[in-house]
């Protein structure tokens, strides 16, 4: 996507010079807007967007409402490359103004209005905000005059009615698409539409079509497309061969560590970790890295864009007083004075503006990797150990229940990879899963008493209640598997109105208040706390742990 917003912008920069000289904007003077050119040309963004809103300046300035909306919606599209969405779509939703009152029929007024538009359903798509970005693609299809523009827009509509899963709809614009006579465009549009076709119907054999669609981008010698095709084919073989889906998830990374893009080698690193579970830790770590290094990255061109934006326009208001001052205009120089100290106000603001968001955007992703570790220890940790339990537990295992369980545990952690929610809909009775989970720890060593555990007690309580319920039992017993040196542990269920009671008994050789924390016990814990639950730990009897949890049902 980021190249095609290139493409558009390399339309908007150059149409101009195509136009009759009658256009308002062309007659004006502008070498910022020059400057700007030469340093997209240069893919130098940065100095590109502080040339563009200086050009922005002078041509409010000189009265120019069409230059002005021309720098703002290059300025728009080097805020989406960058990854600075937000910012992006605040930039482009100021376009519009500046063009209400032109005439909608001139053709650079057209090709400005339908590069705004694109540049907002990019941005949105970007931002998850799926119909916003149809919506703007569509009102940049009734304003674009370019047939090759026309059919980039098909497209990008295309892929987010894809996201949006409205694959009979997807393949009306991509076989639209198709016509382009550009070979990466084409290839783009075929890849897109071989993607529709078989996410709506897992029988159809696309790959005749992603590998044209590969040749294609090796022949033309484009690294960025060519990914493209890697990732489509990965997730094609994903449910079919996963060694090959794996070779194709390497090959992506290979190529992204080639075209440094960063947000390529993470899509990449995200399936080789689900794929590759022998090197789980070091693509994880990995991932990681990255990931961190794109953030900060991230946030440092959204406060560049930020201060480029505020000081230049506070250095042009300070320049206007200058003059004023100069021509000896005490009413000018007064008004200048009270925008150049509204400027210096709303920068202060800004800054701490955008001092905040980023610590919450930090804690944001502290909580996220927080959460992701939780998920892992609760599903993939307990799974594991719990399944190995029962083969330890079982003269005589049934190798295919064992390998179902192995699977249900990895689909688990795939889930938590895509970050899907649990579904609701349970094939068993909560009382039942908590029986069998209980039941399961118990061996010819160790015996496992249940008592009060009937369907009633959970009458009306939520889903994720009995999720944290479920993990708090399970890690109960993985603690006294590993440590308590226990052969009898009793489980006693009470529900009085609405609160739950659980008692849990052991004749193990007990455990003392500091080593709680150290034993994985200190997540039962903050589980308890989040539920509004109390857990109560009873170290103090002759032999044995005593802990008695409560919990209000909702």
């Amino acid at each position: 996507m980021k190249h095609l917003l290139l493409i558009i912008l390399l339309m908007v920069l150059f149409s101009c010079k195509k136009e009759n000289t009658a256009t308002s904007s062309i007659i004006t003077s502008n070498p910022y807007l020059e400057k700007a050119r030469a340093f997209k040309d240069k893919d130098v963004s940065d100095s590109a967007f502080y040339y563009f809103n200086l050009a922005k300046n002078a041509f409010l300035v000189n009265n120019d409402s069409l230059g002005v909306a021309r720098a703002l919606t290059n300025m728009a599209i080097i805020q989406t490359e960058k990854g600075d969405y937000y910012g992006s779509v605040e930039t482009s939703l100021r376009v519009n103004k500046f063009l209400k009152n032109e005439k909608e029929t001139d053709s650079i007024v057209e090709l400005v209005l339908a590069a705004n538009y694109n540049n907002l359903g990019v941005a949105s798509s970007n931002l998850k905000n799926f119909d916003s970005s149809v919506s703007y693609y569509n009102k940049a299809l009734k304003y674009v005059n370019v047939e090759k523009s026309r059919l980039i827009y098909y497209n990008n509509i295309g892929d987010v009615l894809i996201s949006q899963k409205k694959f009979a709809l997807a393949k009306k614009y991509l076989n639209l698409a198709l016509a382009s006579k550009d070979s990466i465009d084409y290839a783009r549009a075929l890849n897109n539409l071989a993607r529709a076709k078989f996410l709506e119907n897992k029988n159809y054999n696309p790959l005749p079509e992603l590998f044209k669609a590969l040749e294609i981008r090796k022949k033309e010698n484009n690294g960025w497309a060519e990914n493209s095709s890697y990732a489509t084919l990965a997730d094609y073989f994903y449910n079919k061969d996963q060694n090959t889906s794996l070779m194709y998830a390497k090959m992506m990374l290979e190529k992204a560590i080639q075209n440094k893009s960063a947000d390529d080698q993470l899509e990449a690193l995200q399936k080789i970790i689900i794929l590759d579970k022998t090197d789980y830790l070091k693509n994880f770590l990995k991932f990681q890295s990255i990931n961190d290094s794109l953030l900060t990255a991230r946030n440092k061109d959204k406060g560049q864009f930020a201060v480029f934006r505020y000081d230049i326009d506070v250095k042009t208001a300070e320049n206007e007083l200058l003059k004023a001052a100069t021509a000896e205009s005490k009413n000018r120089t007064l008004i200048l004075l009270i925008v150049l100290i509204l400027a210096i106000i709303t920068i202060i603001w800004y800054n701490r503006r955008q001092k905040r968001l980023k610590q919450e955007n930090e804690l944001k992703i502290k909580n996220t990797q927080l959460k992701l570790s939780k998920k892992v220890h609760d599903v993939v940790a307990n799974g594991i150990y719990q399944v190995m339990t029962k083969i330890e537990n079982q003269e005589q295992f049934d190798k295919d229940k064992m390998l179902d369980e192995l699977e249900f545990v990895y689909e688990k952690s795939r889930d938590i990879s895509y970050e899907k929610t649990e579904s609701g809909n349970e094939e068993k009775d909560f009382s039942e899963e908590i029986s069998e989970l209980i039941g399961s720890f118990n061996n010819e060593n160790v015996k496992t008493y249940l008592a009060g555990n009937d369907k009633n007690i959970w009458f009306k309580v939520e889903e994720t209640t009995k999720d944290e319920i479920y993990q708090i039992i399970r890690e109960l017993l993985v603690n006294m598997k590993k440590h308590s040196k226990a052969d009898r542990v009793v489980f006693r269920f009470e529900r009085e109105n609405d609160v739950i009671k659980i008692y849990y008994t052991d004749n193990g050789i007990g455990i003392s208040g500091d080593v709680i924390h150290k034993n994985g016990l200190s997540s039962t814990v903050s589980r308890m706390e989040t539920m509004s639950g109390e857990i109560i730990f009873d170290n103090k009897t002759e032999k044995g742990l005593k802990i008695n949890i409560s919990f209000p049902v909702s």
